[in-house]
């Protein structure tokens, strides 16, 4: 027996897609990944969820959405998707424990990951000044001395945002000119609470359960120095989740999935909600909307394909 959908990812998109599928009757299965809640399980944090007035953590916040999701019939299995066919219909999707599934449609929910530093410290201390999102989790600075790690516009605009909070700004940069665009640079040279660290790259990440500290290295001296911080936000650029897809959907040069406005990729009845494809927004809520959208579109699809007697009637009459 084919599964009505797939759901491949667990972060905000893939939750709600599964609470929306398995309110419209559709036995959804969601398979999680190795890493349950996707980015926003990482964040200590979260108080621009709505619904939460007095803030909610990012474990807690993903917990709660998979118990409603689980309240409507969603079945959820922790395991990582290794092999997906979208070239024959019923899809297939593997996986790394050796299930085989056949699917009449898929909702890629795969989120996109930050780039890390890969220095000592970065993961031990993730949500605990280490950050990779300033809206997350810029309130919890107020008056501290932070990073920011990177060059590009993503750096800049989220130093300027951080200056609301903390007391210092510094801005580590890897080179002696940033990438960004010139509004955003003359906004962030006129700025008293930005500071720029040239020609530097991060050793390591120190702190004793919090940041307290980066070691950093001249990349022309090969000087060391210490730069004493409470926080450090990594802006060395995002991936999205989707080498996994390479080859039979449509990307664009950042490897984000290709949809059209209403999240149908080229293949009919394979759908991305979230970051997997959204690479302007990057919020869980925003990630939200998209998962509740790729799931109206899966039962309006179902609903086609019944309609039409079978996936090569509907590919004939047009019907997505």
């Amino acid at each position: 027996m084919s599964e009505n959908v797939i759901i491949i990812g667990s972060g905000p998109a893939g939750l709600t897609a599964a609470l929306y599928t398995a309110r419209a009757n559709l036995n959804p299965l969601l398979i999680s990944g190795n890493e349950f809640g996707g980015q926003i399980a990482l964040t200590n944090e979260v108080e621009n969820y709505p619904g939460f007035p007095d803030g909610i953590t990012g474990p807690e916040l993903t917990e709660l959405m998979k118990q409603q999701a689980v309240r409507f019939g969603t079945r959820f299995e922790q395991d990582h998707v290794s092999k997906v066919d979208f070239q024959k219909y019923p899809f297939t999707v593997d996986t790394e424990n050796g299930a085989h599934y056949e699917a009449l449609s898929v909702i890629i929910a795969t989120g996109a990951s930050p780039r890390r530093l890969g220095v000592p410290g970065e993961l031990e201390l993730a949500g605990r000044g280490v950050s990779y999102c300033a809206t997350c989790d810029g309130f919890f600075f107020r008056g501290k001395e932070i990073a920011v790690i990177g060059g590009g516009d993503s750096a800049l605009q989220e130093g300027l945002f951080l200056t609301r909070f903390a007391s210092k700004v510094h801005i580590v940069h890897r080179r002696n000119a940033l990438r960004a665009q010139q509004i955003l640079k003359d906004r962030a040279f006129e700025n008293p609470k930005i500071s720029f660290v040239w020609d530097s790259m991060v050793k390591d990440i120190r702190g004793n359960g919090t940041v307290s500290a980066l070691d950093l290295v001249n990349v022309k001296t090969g000087d060391e120095s210490e730069l004493p911080v409470q926080g450090v936000f990594v802006y060395i650029g995002h991936f999205p989740n989707t080498d996994l897809f390479r080859g039979q959907l449509e990307m664009n040069e950042e490897n984000y999935l290709t949809v059209n406005e209403r999240l149908h990729t080229k293949i009919p009845g394979v759908f991305a909600a979230g970051e997997a494809h959204d690479h302007i927004f990057k919020q869980a809520v925003v990630a939200a909307g998209f998962g509740c959208m790729a799931a109206m579109e899966v039962e309006k699809f179902l609903a086609d394909l019944e309609h039409w007697g079978g996936y090569e009637a509907l590919i004939k009459n047009g019907a997505r």
